[in-house]
Parts: structure tokens; sequence; C-alpha cells
């Protein structure tokens, strides 16, 4: 059997926790943002007057293809697919340098470092959660072949 058609175990039978609800939510947020850099990369590039337009299209089109990571696991995470927690953790860890890369800036982008820290920060607290873990079914070391301690 695939891990989509095995039935729900006693650990993640029951309502979606709310902490899963908010990582997923966050890790929405921050795809969605992805996708509206790269699209303000795009038309600047294709309709305003860029130094560089080839640039400015290949970095918009990598910001899209970017996105793809948070928003799927966002909706795995929603549908408490298991395999859904590393790519969101892989953005989250992936997101911290930008942060601060963005509050070394001396410009209006301090604030955008600010809030994407913050937001990286609690989705990494909200997805290490232990009721988080048990709401995907992950199991520690050593326990995925007894379901025991």
């Amino acid at each position: 059997m695939s891990s989509e058609q095995t039935p729900a175990t006693p650990e993640t039978a029951g309502p979606r926790p709310r902490r899963l609800t908010y990582a997923a939510a966050l890790a929405a947020l921050e795809g969605l943002a992805l996708v509206a850099g790269g699209v303000w990369m795009l038309v600047e590039g294709l309709a305003g007057d860029p130094d560089d337009r080839q640039s400015a299209v290949t970095g918009g089109v990598t910001l899209i293809v970017l996105a793809l990571l948070p928003l799927l696991a966002a909706r795995g995470l929603l549908a408490r697919r298991s395999w859904s927690r590393g790519p969101a953790v892989i953005t989250q860890i992936m997101a911290l340098p930008v942060a601060y890369n963005l509050l070394q800036a001396d410009s209006v982008a301090i604030p955008a470092g600010i809030a994407l820290a913050v937001v990286a920060v609690a989705a990494l607290i909200l997805l290490i959660n232990p009721a988080t873990t048990q709401a995907l079914g992950i199991r520690g070391p050593g326990r995925a072949q007894d379901g025991k301690q």
C-alpha cells in the first residue's frame, strides 16, 4: 500500500491540530509572496525598463518555480501527509539567510526581513512541535517498525 492509501491511524485520526493549520498557512503565505515577487519581476522585466531584461525575466520565472515548494508543502500539511513536513522545514531554513540579508540592507527591505524572519521562526516552531509530528503520523527513530515506544 502507498502512503496515500493507508487508513488513518489512531494518531492521525480526528480533527487537524491548529498548529498544523497555522504551519500550512505560513508556508502558503511564503509561497504566495514568492509568486507575487516573481510576477512583479516578470512585469518589470517585460514592460519596464530594467538594466538587464534577461536577468529580470529569469529571476521572475525562478521565483515562481521556487514558490511551488512551499505551496505543495502547505497543501500536504493541510491533507496531513507526512512527506510535507520536510519541504516545509527546508523552506523555512532557506528563508532565514534571506531574512538576514534583508536585515543587512539599508532600505525599506528591513521590515520585509523582520517579517520573513518572524514567519520562518514561527513556522519552524510549529513544524517541529510534537503535536504536529503526531498529527502527521511521523514516528521517531526506532519507532517505525513497531508502533511501540
